[in-house]
């Protein structure tokens, strides 16, 4: 009897193996180090406002390999492993990589926008027009009440003291390729007792993001405009490049 089973990883494409590496590495990196304050890893790789002061042009690519947390990481790698392979194999590694790494910034880029929009809404300006003050040092941040009230000041200090971390743009990205080319796979959900298509299932789940981004619930610190930027720029990257369904469909 042949007791030999293949590894669940034998599948993998190359640059999806290369991708969980790195990020495994990046977390277990935020994990020894964030405690250590001589070395703030997040400060330095997560990604601020872009006018913000703790802004650094490596941050746009470096915060796609930063996480939050455990679940933050397992959930964006499984969804890697899960369609990335499979987009991979399909459109090959070189145009997978770009498509990752552009689907990622376009997930910056549509976050930025927003939260220019936010500020300025309150200062009319998207850079900092001297009605607040940061501490580069300490992190402190000072505003005029004559200028700001206080609830106004609370949103600027969130976009420009609170950095973004994370893969999830990219994997929104992903998820939509996955969606647009293979509408027909059949995936199960978690509390679903059923498959659900992905022409349904992955569209539904963008719609909600866009929900969750437009209310702002209190206490949600989830960039939920990341995660349709990464969708909106993958869809368009997968139109423009013309790349066809098995099928022959567009």
């Amino acid at each position: 009897m042949n007791n030999y089973r293949p590894s669940p990883f034998a599948n993998i494409s190359p640059v999806v193996k290369n991708l969980l590496i790195i990020n495994g590495i990046f977390f277990l990196a935020t994990m020894l180090f964030k405690s250590n304050p001589s070395i703030p890893i997040v400060q330095y790789l997560a990604v601020y406002y872009f006018d913000s002061p703790f802004f650094k042009v490596w941050q746009v690519v470096s915060y796609m390999f930063m996480h939050g947390g455990f679940a933050h990481i397992m959930f964006n790698m499984f969804a890697l492993y899960s369609f990335g392979s499979v987009l991979e194999y399909m459109i090959g590694s070189k145009r997978f990589l770009n498509f990752y790494l552009i689907t990622g910034l376009g997930a910056l880029a549509l976050q930025y926008f927003v939260q220019a929009i936010e500020l300025y809404n309150i200062t009319g300006s998207i850079t900092n027009n001297g009605s607040f003050m940061i501490d580069t040092i300490t992190g402190g941040f000072s505003y005029n009440t004559q200028l700001l009230t206080e609830s106004q000041a609370a949103t600027i200090a969130n976009i420009y003291l609170t950095p973004m971390v994370g893969a999830s743009g990219a994997i929104f990205g992903v998820l939509a390729a996955f969606g647009l080319l293979f509408p027909n796979a059949e995936l199960m959900v978690f509390l679903i007792p059923v498959p659900v298509k992905a022409k349904y299932l992955i569209p539904v789940y963008i719609v909600i993001e866009l929900f969750l981004g437009v209310a702002q619930f209190s206490g949600d610190s989830v960039a939920h405009f990341a995660h349709l930027g990464g969708a909106l720029f993958g869809f368009i990257l997968i139109k423009i490049w013309k790349i066809r369904r098995p099928g022959g469909f567009i």
